[in-house]
């Protein structure tokens, strides 16, 4: 079999060398890798091996003895298990298979000294390492040859450019940390230098499923991003705005990593469990009303000669989304599946929902606008208070669609009486900007956006679980099944309301962790209050926004269900 691979030869001058070549290592390393490391006796097998370890764990003391008599060990780091073995003196498999080896090696990566005695145990994807002595060059010179097998291939293509844009960057020597992640396939670390802090974003171009529907694959319907140029054009398309977008410092759009500002992690919300802290959620409406009350260009550039055109959010899309209830959400709660007559009259009410909001008041929708991508920056003024992230997906769409996004907090309980407020907030700044603005017409907008993105998310954070093996996410379903019911009160989804109840069941308690119960709704924040003279003008806004409340009043407790009254354990 004709196996890929990829080869990297380095001249490493010393120990400090070393020491660097493991972080790169390290940030490249996952659960189930193996790293086969061979040379010479005295070549340095264990020093590489104990500087990768202690990369991982964020250690530089961490006590990384030889496994030269124990034969292996394992480390219990944070991200994932690490395997040191050392099987020089391993004669047979028989004696592997006594060690544990396939046991310990599960889901753990796994750093083997003489990895030739594991012989056909040794799997075929791997990075091979090979360290020669250079006496010739000086006592501490090592020639490392590193090659890719497989998969590792493109990986090692992909740390061999990380690499050059840190050094051409003057960032080498930074020490690294990694960074939790979304849900994404992107990954981050930050780095720390003299000077400061930065973000080194890798988000290489993404290879898309099979096509599902005329040709088009998932991702090509949906419009999400395949590569980083997105994000560097829409970056600079905000921070040209005012908008505190990260500035980006270098860039190698070919491999799809970027160096950018770190913005910090101070966020939006309060406590654990999380709850909104209203005056930085009102400073985030304010982006909204900033940015939906310019003019915004349907192209942005990438760099000399190239640019984005930033593709549109129209009914195909909106309905691929929304159809992930049809597809993860409805089997995880085992109901049962939907003919095609019932999914075209899905598809059809949706349609008609969507026409509305297609046809007016157009801009950039960021879609993912909300907690977890909204930072706090405290030395900043005005609407540059509100970091912004992962706008990469962004499309021209409807403006209440990020409104929406935010007051429907997937992650965090926004109350009834704070959306209210907010809502207000936003009428009220588009007015001023433009006294044609129809409050009423925008609520009902919101409120079919809010049930487009609340049916899309429960669809995709039951995918997330069962498909993904991530079911950290499952935990917030009751708060999106919340936010759904209310939006399905406003007469604008009547007809969806009703296919609703007859084929989408609630959460099930025996579905959702317990791990994280949720607390009442937060405290009052600093907002400033509505002046008299936009009471009239908003009264009209809060008839409509009511309309979707029903009976509830006040703020209920995340995760209740409609009526209940209760929390669902979380």
């Amino acid at each position: 079999m004709n196996v890929p691979h990829k080869t990297w030869e380095i001249v490493v001058p010393s120990e400090l060398a070393t020491r660097e070549l493991a972080r790169d290592l390290a940030f490249a390393i996952s659960p189930g890798d193996v790293i086969a490391i061979g040379g010479e006796l005295g070549a340095g097998k264990t020093a590489l091996a104990r500087a990768i370890i202690r990369a991982m764990a964020a250690d530089e003391k961490l006590e990384v003895p030889s496994p030269t008599f124990t034969l292996m060990q394992v480390y219990e780091l944070p991200r994932f298990p690490v395997v040191h073995a050392d099987l020089f003196r391993v004669n047979t498999l028989a004696e592997l298979a006594e060690l544990g080896w396939e046991e310990a090696s599960a889901g753990a990566a796994v750093l083997v000294e003489w990895p030739e005695r594991a012989g056909p145990l040794l799997q075929t994807e791997r990075l091979e390492i090979h360290i020669e002595l250079m006496p010739e060059a000086g006592p501490e010179y090592r020639r490392v040859q590193l090659t890719g097998i497989g998969t590792w291939s493109e990986r090692l293509a992909r740390l061999r450019a990380e690499r050059a844009l840190l050094d051409a960057s003057h960032h080498g020597n930074a020490r690294r940390e990694h960074i939790q992640g979304d849900a994404s396939t992107r990954s981050y670390e930050r780095l720390f230098f003299d000077d400061g802090t930065a973000i080194l974003m890798k988000a290489p171009a993404s290879k898309d499923g099979p096509a599902i529907r005329q040709g088009r694959t998932y991702g090509e319907i949906a419009k999400l991003a395949q590569s980083i140029e997105p994000f560097v054009a829409l970056s600079r398309g905000l921070r040209a705005r005012g908008l505190s977008a990260p500035e980006i410092f270098a860039a190698d759009l070919h491999n799809g990593l970027l160096l950018i500002e770190d913005l910090g992690t101070d966020g939006i919300v309060t406590g654990d469990p999380a709850e909104p802290i209203e005056e930085r959620y009102a400073a985030a409406i304010d982006v909204l009303i900033a940015l939906h009350t310019q003019e915004l260009p349907p192209a942005l550039p990438i760099a000399p000669r190239l640019e984005y055109q930033i593709p549109r959010y129209d009914l195909d899309t909106f309905l691929i989304e929304a159809e992930l209830l049809i597809d993860w959400y409805l089997p995880y709660r085992k109901a049962g599946p939907v003919d095609a007559t019932a999914r075209e009259i899905f598809r059809a009410l949706w349609r008609d929902a969507l026409l509305e909001p297609l046809s007016h008041s157009l801009t950039w929708v960021l879609r993912d606008y909300h907690s977890p991508n909204l930072l706090w920056l405290e030395e900043r003024e005005g609407v540059q208070k509100v970091g912004l992230l992962d706008f990469q997906d962004a499309l021209i769409g409807p403006a209440a669609y990020d409104v929406a996004s935010l007051l429907m907090d997937a992650r965090v309980t926004v109350g009834d009486n704070m959306e209210v407020r907010l809502l207000s907030r936003y009428a009220v700044g588009r007015l001023k900007a433009d006294p044609s603005f129809d409050p009423a017409r925008f609520a009902a907008q919101y409120v079919i956006m809010g049930a487009q993105r609340a049916t899309k998310i429960l669809g995709i954070f039951a995918r997330l679980e069962r498909r993904d093996g991530k079911p950290q996410y499952i935990r917030h379903i009751p708060r999106v099944w919340t936010y759904l019911m209310r939006t399905l009160e406003h007469p604008a989804l009547s007809a969806i309301k009703g296919w609703y109840a007859t084929n989408v069941p609630p959460p099930g308690e025996k579905k959702v962790s317990p791990e994280e119960p949720e607390l009442p709704f937060g405290s009052a924040a600093a907002v400033p209050p509505v002046s008299p003279e936009d009471v009239a003008q908003l009264d009209q806004l809060a008839n409509e926004l009511a309309k979707g409340q029903g009976e509830q009043q006040g703020d209920a407790p995340s995760g209740a269900s409609p009526d209940s009254g209760k929390a669902d354990p979380l």
